[in-house]
This record gives structure tokens, C-alpha cells and sequence, in this order.
């Protein structure tokens, strides 16, 4: 049995840091681990016979990073922004033992500015004096970084940083000794290169960290839905206590305009209640007893009293959050073209910086070792990885937090990857084109018509499907009676079949009133008639013979047309699947403008033609809402789920659009092209600056401190082009 652990991993300083952790757990038995660097954490199953949680966790400490079992969210910003206030602190040290070394670089530019240079700024040992706090003990967690990474056979950022720096710091200390006992002597010091290029990686981490806590931006702005309190009834006294300590089958009671605290039943009152948050419609929703309530809804005039049927963890905004949560913390696909080059890149530049050098010292400047050590410091830090490890994470995360903010769940990167090379997209009717509440507009009996409306709303009352619904509720307005049932079975696709008393009750398609050897001739006219009219259609037999037909309308979506429209504007080919008759089929297609229409489809068969479209080459999307939409959902290339649909639908799909906005589908294809045109801008940059550079840094052309401050920035440009994203209108 696979166990999931979600662990905040600390210590990770760039993508080489993320992908060895991942490469080492991935070797363990039965672990499969996705590591985050944006989000420094871990998603990882394992099958705990096998190993322990324990053996992870240890696993990743040996390796050089601290790992914790997932903490709360309010725990975790705390943690952030104690984080971002010690980085601070540090950096603004690091400035002021910095800024005199960087003044003294004024004197060895060609051109002379005229500005004082005091001579004890150029004195090695007041250098030496500023640089050392800021090598060993600012700069002290790249050194330990890097000793945890080389011991555990790897390089990382650490690696550049503390290589680069030291080569720098202990060349000015040896240039500073041969002071001593020649006072003539002129050394070639490069404190300000180390210090410099510390502060300048220090002010590039902040940076960093600070746009990556706005990349979590919709999370927060989900949890601030959710409701802080409620009134719960114990004892025929109201108390005011935390939303944390409501328990399943507690009685709360909601005021008018407060907000739902959980999942429930309506036990006492009526009211409209606001579902805008959840469903995307603004139009308030009437309930009344008996009827479910959403957690974090707003009731907006009555009081209710609520019997809680999912709490904490449970509720439909805690599985939403779930989901975001989630899919900002998994991989899209070119993320793993990152991480393999970033696997490789660091022992590499260590290669090109060292044959740099030797190149530089024997055969550019030979003899000339200040020169050499210089070029060869620049390519090393001009290489460092970081922009390349943020490129992909940093988008999914703002990409998935958009949507979640427009109301479409992407549930993983891959599907935020994915939805942008769709063509084909095939739409269930029933509560996906239609609002899914069907009405009785036809009820045509052609004997005793209070005994086969008698008959018909018995018979259905049995039933579960939104036509028997609508039926039911028709004889409710109709005052017919209803009599006991005998015996009911569902038949998918068909209809149903029912005893009462002594007689046999069918009702449903043709192929039922076939299968059951009914001759249909009778109603055949006006069962065509309504169908051609986009109704759904059915007869309704006694025994062995006709006796009316009964005609059920489901209203199209307002917004179905327009989304159909604008899918075709994409040049995504869009088809129709119903498990109705072709002539109701088509009508209803010709009311949103689909021409592809497959009809009479019976539900295990949905997935069959899915497969079929697949096979013509074509990648599909399936859009469905109910639980015989699930094995299509599935096997489609991207499910969307209508979020007002089942559960098992929703958990079916790779994309639950929130309501039943449908042109909330073309918006996600739309961000999924977006989102994938940022990962690649920011890959090619990320490259740009790490590749295009390193040749740059190895003619001589960049100086260290310059090929910091460019690291740096690419961090940086990498995340803000992320967070660009937010601010696109879709």
C-alpha cells in the first residue's frame, strides 16, 4: 500500500540541489519523489513495508538539507517571513562591510574620476578585515552547502559560490603576506571581488525569495474564503467557537450574511445563499430544508440551522485549496529537460572555469596568475544554475494560481502543459452544454390519462436520473397520487421497468419498447415530432402496449454557444456525446453551433469513442459532469469536469471548471498556451544567461563582480517574467 509524505525541505539553493535529492530518493525502494524548488518541498509515495518515513527524511538530512513533515500554512509564512527578515539583516551587513571594498575598485578603472582614495582603504589588512566576516560568516552556508554537496558526491550552486570567492579571497591573502618584510612591494588584491560577488548573490536570494512568496498569492486568497468561526448549537445554548473544532453532525446556526462555515444539510429555515465563490454563479440560490450548503458560502437573508456533514479537511473549499496546492507543487514535463541540464552543469563549469584558467595562464597572459584567476572566477559565477531551477516551478505555480482564481483547478503542471496541444474536445450534453435540470413540457396519454400519469410518476419515483426527477416533480405540480412499487430496475441507456400491482410499467427509447417486444407504431409520430423539436422523448407502456409518450426538455446553458464559438476560433474541433437519440442529439447541437454529434451512446461505450477520435490522431479533451463521464474523463488526453457535477467525476478529471461556465474552457486552454510561453521565455533566458555567458566570462570580457551581478538578475528577471502572468487578461 503507497503512502504519500509531503515534506518543507530547507537548504536548497538551486536546481542541482532539488535534483539530486530527487535522483537519491528516487534510487531508494518503492520511492517516487518530486522535489520543488520554487516551493521547497517534496511530494513522495512509498510503500511504508518497505521504508519509513523516518528513512526519508534521514536520507535527505545526509545529503545537506533539513526536512519536516508539512507544517500548517500560517506556521509556514511565519517560517517565510522570519526568513526574509534574517536574509535582510544579513545582506545589510554584508552591504556595509562591502561598500568600502567597492570603492576601492575605483582605482583600478582606466579612466581617473578624481574621487578621494584614502589611502587605508588600499591597505591589505583593513581589506582583510572587512572581507573575512563576509567570506566565513555571511558567506558561511555556501561553504557548508558546498562541503554537504561534494561529500555526497555532487555540485551545486554552493560549489561555484565558495570556489570562485575563495579563490578570490585567498589570493589577496597570499598578495597581502608578501607585503610583509617588503613594504615595496605593490599586491594584487581581490577582497572586493569575494565580498562584492557574496552580497550581490545574497541581494539576488532575497529578491527571489520575496517574488516566490507572491507566487502563492491564490492560496492565501482561497484560505481568506473560508470562514474563522461559527455558532454551534450543544446543549440548547449558541457558542461561539474556532472553525477547527466543528465536528460532523454538529447543529450550527448561520445568521443572514454570515458565512457557511462547512459542508451541510439544511435542517431548519430557508434562505438564498451566495455559491459564487465556489460555483461562478452571481445569481443568489434559493434553499430550504433538506438541501446541501457549501463551507464558505454566504447565506443572505434567512437564518439556518445546519447539521455539518464535512468539516476541516473535507469541505469543498479545503479540497479545492487541495488541489491547488498540489498541482503548484508537481512537475510539467519540460521541467525535466531543466533538471537534467542542470544535473550536468555545475561539474561542467567547473571543468570549463579550471581549463580557463590553464588556457589564460600558459598561453593568453602567460605567467600573468591575477589574470587567469580573475577570468576563471567570472566564468564560475556567470554559470551558476539558479534561474534555470526556477524557470519552470515558478510559472506552474502563478499559471495554476490564476486559474484557481478564475475558477479552473488545474490539478497538476503536466495538465497545465498539456491543455494548450488539444484539437479535439468532446462536450457531454446533459449538465455540461445543458443546465442539467430537465422539465416536462409534453405529456400525451391515449387512454385514461390520470391512470398513466398514475403509473408514469410511481414508476420514476424510483429512480435517480434528472429526467425521473423532472417526471416526479411534474406530478407533484400535476397532484397526481403515487402507488407502491413493486419491484424497479434501471436499465442505462434504455429507460426503466417497474411492477406495480400486476402490471408492467416501461418506460423509455425505442430500443427498450424492442428489447422488451413492444410494438411502438402508436406513439411513433409524436415521439418523432418532439424530438425534432430537441426534446427527450420517450413512450410509456403498460404491459405490452403504448399508452403515451412523455417529452422532457433540458435548457441549454446561456454561455454554450459562445464557448463552443470561441473553442472553434482556437481550431479545437468540437463534438457532442449524449446517450440520446440522434434527432433530440442534433437539435440541441444545432442550438450552441457543434456539427460533430455522436449520439445514442451508452454510458460504458463513452470511453470507447474517445479512444476512437484518439486514434485519428487527434489529442482529446472529454467535458463531462456525472459519474458515467468518469471512464471517459480518464482516458481522455485532458478530463475537464463541470464543477457542479459528481465528485467522482471531478476526481476523474485533470481540470474541474468551478460552476458551469463553459467558456471557462476555452480561458484554460488559453492560460495553458500562456503559461508554456513563459516556461520558454524563461528557459531561454535562464540558458542565455548561463550558457551566453560563460564564453563572455572566458575571453576576459566580464568582470567577477559584473558576472555576480548578472547571476543575479537572472534569478530575478526569471521570477518577475513569472509573475507577469498574473496580470495578463484572459
Amino acid at each position: 500500500m503507497k503512502e504519500q509524505l509531503k515534506l518543507d525541505i530547507t537548504g536548497m539553493t538551486c536546481a542541482a540541489c532539488s535534483t539530486r535529492i530527487e535522483k537519491v530518493l528516487n534510487k531508494m525502494d518503492s520511492v517516487e519523489a518530486n522535489v520543488n524548488l520554487a516551493m521547497e518541498s517534496a511530494a513522495i509515495s512509498f510503500d511504508k513495508e518497505l521504508v519509513s518515513s523516518h528513512d526519508i527524511i534521514t536520507k535527505i538530512e545526509k545529503l545537506g538539507y533539513e526536512a519536516k513533515e508539512k507544517v500548517n500554512r500560517n506556521t509556514k509564512q511565519q517560517y517565510k517571513e522570519e526568513e526574509i527578515k534574517q536574509k535582510k539583516r544579513t545582506f545589510l551587513l554584508s552591504v556595509i562591510l562591502s561598500i568600502p571594498l567597492l570603492y576601492t575598485m575605483l582605482a583600478h578603472l582606466p579612466v581617473d574620476l578624481g574621487l578621494p582614495m584614502p589611502h587605508i582603504l588600499m591597505n591589505p589588512w583593513f581589506q582583510l578585515l572587512l572581507a573575512t566576516p563576509v567570506q566565513f560568516y555571511i558567506g558561511g552556508p555556501f561553504y557548508l552547502g558546498a562541503y554537504k554537496a561534494l561529500k555526497n558526491k555532487s555540485a551545486n550552486m554552493d560549489v561555484l559560490v565558495s570556489l570562485g570567492t575563495s579563490a578570490a579571497y585567498f589570493y589577496s591573502l597570499a598578495e597581502g603576506l608578501k607585503t610583509i618584510g617588503n613594504p615595496a612591494y605593490m599586491p594584487h588584491l581581490y577582497f572586493e571581488t569575494s565580498a562584492v560577488l557574496i552580497t550581490l548573490i545574497l541581494l539576488g536570494k532575497l529578491f527571489e525569495t520575496m517574488a516566490k512568496g507572491k507566487t502563492t498569492i491564490a492560496i492565501s486568497k482561497l484560505l481568506s474564503l473560508q470562514a474563522k468561526e461559527a455558532t454551534v448549537l450543544r446543549e440548547g445554548k449558541e457558542l461561539r467557537i474556532p472553525l477547527e473544532e466543528v465536528n460532523v453532525s454538529d447543529y450550527l446556526l448561520v445568521k443572514p450574511g454570515e458565512k457557511i462555515p462547512v459542508d451541510g444539510l439544511i435542517s431548519l429555515g430557508q434562505s438564498s445563499i451566495d455559491e459564487s465563490m465556489i460555483t461562478g454563479e452571481s445569481i443568489p440560490v434559493e434553499k430550504s430544508v433538506g438541501d446541501s450548503v457549501i463551507g464558505s458560502t454566504i447565506n443572505k437573508n434567512g437564518t439556518l440551522t445546519i447539521k455539518a456533514i464535512k468539516v476541516g479537511k473535507d469541505t469543498a473549499l479545503a479540497s479545492i485549496i487541495k488541489i491547488v496546492e498540489e498541482a503548484q507543487g508537481s512537475k510539467a514535463p519540460i521541467q525535466r529537460v531543466a533538471d537534467t541540464i542542470s544535473g550536468y552543469f555545475v561539474p561542467v563549469v567547473v571543468a570549463i572555469s579550471l581549463l580557463t584558467f590553464l588556457i589564460w595562464y600558459f598561453f593568453v597572459s602567460p605567467g600573468d596568475f591575477p589574470s587567469a584567476l580573475e577570468t576563471s572566477i567570472a566564468v564560475l559565477v556567470i554559470a551558476c544554475p539558479c534561474a534555470l531551477g526556477l524557470a519552470t516551478p515558478t510559472s506552474i505555480m502563478v499559471g495554476t494560481g490564476k486559474g484557481a482564481e478564475m475558477g479552473i483547478l488545474f490539478k497538476g503542471g503536466e495538465h497545465l502543459e498539456t491543455a494548450h496541444k488539444i484539437n479535439a474536445i468532446v462536450l457531454d450534453k446533459t449538465g455540461t452544454i445543458t443546465k442539467g435540470q430537465p422539465t416536462v413540457t409534453d405529456f400525451i396519454a391515449y387512454q385514461d390519462e390520470k391512470k398513466v400519469l398514475q403509473y408514469l410518476v410511481s414508476a420514476e419515483k424510483s429512480s435517480e436520473h434528472p429526467l425521473a426527477e423532472a417526471i416526479v416533480k411534474y406530478g407533484v405540480e400535476k397532484r397526481s397520487s403515487t402507488l407502491p412499487v413493486k419491484r424497479f430496475k434501471a436499465v442505462p441507456g434504455y429507460g426503466i421497468e417497474a411492477k406495480i400491482g400486476e402490471d408492467e410499467i416501461f418506460v423509455g427509447t425505442r430500443k427498450l419498447m424492442t428489447l422488451k417486444n413492444i410494438p411502438s407504431m402508436v406513439g411513433e409520430q409524436d415521439l418523432a415530432r418532439l424530438e425534432n423539436e430537441g426534446k427527450t422523448a420517450m413512450f410509456i407502456a403498460i404491459n405490452s402496449n403504448i399508452m403515451g409518450v412523455v417529452a422532457v426538455a433540458d435548457t441549454v446553458k446561456e454561455t454554450a454557444k459562445l464557448a463552443v464559438q470561441q473553442l472553434n476560433q482556437l481550431g479545437i474541433k468540437v463534438f457532442m456525446l449524449t446517450g440520446d437519440n440522434e434527432r433530440t442529439a442534433k437539435a440541441i447541437a444545432n442550438q450552441v453551433g457543434i456539427t460533430n454529434v455522436i449520439a445514442e451512446v451508452l454510458p460504458e461505450e463513452k470511453a470507447n469513442h474517445v479512444k476512437e477520435l484518439q486514434l485519428k490522431g487527434l489529442k482529446v479533451a472529454m467535458v463531462g459532469d456525472g459519474i458515467n463521464d468518469a471512464p471517459a474523463l480518464v482516458v481522455a488526453d485532458i478530463g475537464i469536469a463541470i464543477g457542479t457535477g459528481t465528485d467522482v467525476a471531478i476526481e476523474a478529471a485533470d481540470i474541474t471548471i468551478l460552476g458551469g461556465e463553459l467558456t471557462l474552457i476555452p480561458k484554460a486552454m488559453a492560460l495553458s498556451k500562456l503559461t508554456m510561453q513563459n516556461i520558454r521565455q524563461n528557459l531561454f533566458w535562464a540558458l542565455v544567461y548561463n550558457s551566453g555567458g560563460i564564453p563572455i566570462a572566458a575571453l576576459g570580457l566580464l568582470a567577477p563582480w559584473v558576472a555576480g551581478a548578472a547571476m543575479a538578475f537572472s534569478s530575478v528577471s526569471v521570477v518577475s517574467n513569472s509573475l507577469r502572468l498574473k496580470r495578463v487578461k484572459i
